[in-house]
């Protein structure tokens, strides 16, 4: 039996930031931050460590990492303060676990996980989901541990132009990984939209909207306005394309996010499958984004960049 190529993709989010546009230390900032990402997950991937361990750990290091909207450095809502949804699954037995509006838990993606493992439950919310957090020892901060000054100036310029987020500047981040043995997994983590309303919640912690695995067709993470992947429930409608379908990765990945934009959304997806492909699209000019395997490890922001 020939062993599965594994691979890892990660993404930081998917909007309108142009070549020459994007202020110089932020483009460092996002490029090394794809690739710590990218290479705390490859390293349990290249010890012959699961899909799984190697999503939490990418999007961990994301997280910790305030250049990207999830964990600290998160965007605010219109209210002032953040509010963070993160999602995990296992395409093994399909087991998943998600939370959403969480204020004081540090780790959202790992609080995700402790879910998928034992539950009881797949989906908290709220303050009930940061009490589950402290009950089961993760650790908690103050809500403005998240914050930094540059989401906070983003936050006035939005509130007082009347409007929010709707260039999705600063997009959520996930990760997709294909291991060894064959088996894919995801893991996606957001603060949401910029001046984001009434608990809004979007794709990211809604499993099949922007996050999706089964081993019997791809993992998948979603960026982008949210509010339109929910409709398409695009990360599960291309793992059926590819399942029920038989559509290849490539074309499953075009055919959503097409259906996605005649509904009227932008963004971007991320996929593995279980045989070692790897791809990613994206209709908005740029999206932070990596792809890691045995062989090499690359990191790319805009449209112009090669692609694969």
């Amino acid at each position: 039996m020939t062993e599965t190529r594994w691979r890892l993709v990660v993404h930081g989010g998917a909007g309108s930031m142009r070549p020459g546009k994007l202020d110089p230390a932020q483009e460092r900032c996002a490029r090394e931050g794809l690739d710590g990402a990218l290479a705390a997950g490859s390293e349990l991937l290249q010890r012959g460590g699961g899909a799984l361990d190697a999503v939490e750990a990418a999007v961990r290091a994301l997280e910790e990492d305030d250049c990207f909207n999830a964990g600290r450095g998160s965007v605010l809502t219109a209210s002032g303060c953040i509010e963070l949804d993160a999602a995990i699954m296992d395409g093994r037995e399909r087991r998943a676990g998600a939370v959403s509006g969480l204020r004081t838990t540090r780790a959202p993606i790992s609080l995700a996980r402790r879910l998928l493992d034992d539950g009881p439950h797949v989906f908290l919310s709220g303050h009930g989901a940061d009490d589950f957090a402290r009950d089961h020892g993760f650790d908690q901060v103050d809500n403005n541990w998240f914050e930094i000054p540059e989401r906070r100036r983003q936050l006035d310029e939005l509130m007082a132009a009347g409007g929010f987020d709707d260039e999705v500047k600063y997009g959520t981040v996930g990760a997709v990984a294909v291991d060894a043995d064959g088996h894919v997994a995801v893991a996606t983590s957001t603060g949401g939209l910029t001046a984001k309303q009434w608990g809004r919640v979007g794709d990211t912690p809604l499993i099949g909207a922007g996050t999706y695995a089964d081993d019997r067709s791809a993992a998948v993470s979603a960026t982008g306005s949210g509010e339109y992947f929910i409709r398409a429930v695009a990360a599960h409608q291309l793992a059926e394309r590819m399942r029920l379908g038989g559509e290849s990765l490539q074309q499953a990945l075009d055919n959503v996010l097409a259906d996605v934009r005649k509904l009227g959304g932008t963004g971007g997806l991320i996929a593995v499958a279980p045989n070692g492909d790897a791809a990613w699209v994206f209709t908005t000019p740029a999206m932070y984004r990596g792809m890691a395997d045995a062989e090499c490890r690359t990191v790319k922001i805009y449209a112009e960049e090669e692609e694969r």
